[in-house]
């Protein structure tokens, strides 16, 4: 033991307790060192072991505990060199997922054509080292310049003690997913010019929320819009990545008809190709109200559509570059869900606009008590009442009188919600109430349980009450490529339309909707909600409303009582569509 350790403490090896570490060259403020090819001001202090990983191991001893500080910059200046000289073998071997760093390492540079990468590492937090990352894009003579920030976080492995860079595909680049590839060469999907519904150009630097919405729309109508494709280095998705959003959220098989959830994204272009046009539903003048409303606020989105076509007129999101929680959210409603709960009411009579209707304190069902907000009542009240506070044990009271798959084939029926049949123009979720039992159906009468919607789908809610007929939601018209839109298989009675549009009415004048629906005419209506979230502080709040030709569904993720958060966002949606 004594000559082998004494020849790793010469070497410098990162171990637990021997590693020699040059101070300020990595993680700490004046990290300014940059990776290269032959860049001899990143070389190691002492180098790796002679196993390759930058670690050591005590004979007798496994270390373990968080990786040290010293480690940190030990394993990361190793696997960076080793990087940046393209040494990928010795790269993808200081992770600790050999196989799949090689991969793609290897596929960085044969298939993205990335060369001469110069690696600047900056202030370490924890385990975790930020770098700057600069290439070159070569491809049939074009070459173009490459620059972006990624990070890589050390771990250490439990077999051995050995600390090791923890592959994550994004390690290489932050757009990468597992499975994803970053390709240069010429692009698979033509580019488009996306058009709003008056002609103007729609592009993410003017609506940063349609960023990926464009994505997917060049993916699945670049070639029918007649453009000619350009050069491009681009993150192609791995199939598992292509599959609907509502996938992830039930199960069900993801679409053929529509974009994939997350496209193809393009990162530089070398040259340029001819776009073609694409005339969407969107409506300029909406979509940036609908931008100005969710940047305002954290972790918001809307959507808006037209009652009488379906057409889909704006969506944002809060975080625009993110996901797209207005069309691919998949989040339980709260009571908004009531609109859907009360037509399956009306229908099979077990309540009326104006008839007399329970709403105590607490109702017990399947072994679960529930209450309503502040354990309110109403003595002797309505149906109209018990909607326009929305109180939940109102429509808890009713569950023993329904089967349990009666609100799923409501939803399903009347409204064209949850069978992953829209065809939208992009990836969406199309909402979920599945067949529950016990306390878990009585939930779903008020919109938790195992019910998930977005904006998208609510603001649909709202859109059929006020036309008395389903129309799926779209935003590029099916004359465009045939596709066949998404029906239900009955409308709402007459008289059940008329009494959700008296109900939603009501609510807006004088129930829980007032102050957001202040002002806003006679023709209209709303409807709010909280869902309750494990974990979080406050509650998801929801709105949901039309007036006139304009239906809008809004959440504030953890924004508390959805008249308050979600409602005002609604309200300048509807005011902004005149």
């Amino acid at each position: 033991m004594g000559k082998r350790r004494r020849a790793a403490e010469r070497k410098g090896v990162g171990g637990v307790r021997n590693t020699k570490v040059h101070p300020g060259v990595l993680g700490g403020a004046a990290a300014v060192v940059v990776v290269g090819v032959g860049a001899a001001a990143f070389a190691l202090s002492g180098g790796a072991g002679s196993d390759g990983d930058g670690s050591s191991v005590d004979e007798k001893q496994v270390a373990t505990g968080p990786p040290t500080a010293a480690e940190v910059r030990t394993t990361a200046r190793a696997f960076l060199t080793a990087w940046a000289k393209g040494d990928v073998a010795r790269a993808a071997a200081l992770t600790d997922d050999r196989a799949a760093a090689l991969t793609s390492l290897t596929s960085y540079r044969k298939d993205g054509h990335l060369t001469k990468p110069r690696l600047t590492p900056g202030r370490r937090a924890g385990a975790t080292v930020p770098f700057k990352a600069a290439a070159t894009v070569s491809y049939e003579g074009k070459t173009k310049p490459l620059s972006y920030a990624s990070e890589l976080t050390v771990v250490r492995r439990k077999s051995d003690g050995r600390t090791l860079v923890g592959w994550q595909p994004s390690v290489l680049h932050p757009e990468l997913k597992r499975g994803d590839r970053l390709v240069t060469g010429e692009a698979g999907d033509p580019p488009i010019k996306a058009v709003d519904r008056d002609g103007g150009a729609l592009t993410a630097a003017k609506y940063p929320s349609l960023g990926t919405v464009l994505d997917g729309l060049r993916e699945k109508y670049g070639k029918k819009a007649g453009g000619k494709a350009g050069v491009e280095l681009r993150v192609v998705r791995a199939d598992g990545a292509k599959k609907s959003a509502s996938d992830n959220a039930g199960g069900a098989s993801a679409k053929k008809d529509d974009a994939k959830a997350l496209p193809d994204k393009t990162l530089l272009t070398l040259s340029p190709g001819t776009p073609g046009t694409l005339k969407t539903t969107f409506s300029g003048s909406l979509q940036a109200a609908a931008e100005r409303e969710t940047a305002k606020r954290q972790r918001a989105s809307v959507v808006v559509v037209k009652p009488s076509t379906g057409e889909i007129l704006a969506a944002a999101n809060s975080n625009p570059g993110g996901f797209n929680t207005a069309f691919q959210g998949s989040i339980a409603p709260g009571s908004t869900m009531k609109v859907i709960t009360s037509s399956l009411l009306l229908e099979k009579k077990l309540a009326g606009v104006d008839k007399k209707h329970p709403c105590p304190k607490y109702v017990t069902y399947g072994g679960w008590k529930f209450q309503n907000d502040d354990k309110f009542e109403i003595k002797g009240g309505t149906f109209r009442a018990s909607f326009a506070r929305s109180c939940n044990t109102a429509f808890i009271s009713q569950a023993e009188k329904l089967e349990n798959d009666s609100l799923t084939k409501q939803a399903q029926e009347v409204f064209g919600l949850g069978r992953d049949n829209w065809s939208i123009g992009v990836s969406s979720f199309d909402g979920a109430v599945p067949v529950q039992s016990d306390a878990q159906m009585a939930a779903s009468l008020i919109g938790q349980g195992g019910v998930r919607m977005n904006p998208l789908n609510m603001a649909s809610v709202a859109a059929t009450v006020k036309s008395g007929k389903f129309r799926q939601p779209y935003l590029v018209s099916p004359d465009v490529d045939d596709r066949e839109l998404a029906t239900a298989s009955r409308d709402l009675s007459g008289s059940t339309a008329a009494s959700l549009r008296e109900l939603m009415h009501y609510t807006a004048v004088a129930g829980t909707a007032v102050e957001p629906m202040s002002g806003l005419g006679s023709d209209m209506g709303a409807k709010t909600g909280s869902a309750e979230v494990d974990g979080q502080k406050k509650p998801n709040g929801w709105f949901t409303a039309y007036r006139g030709d304009l239906a809008s569904a809004a959440v504030v993720q953890e924004g508390g009582h959805g008249g308050d958060s979600a409602g005002p966002v609604v309200r300048a949606m509807l005011l902004a569509g005149g």
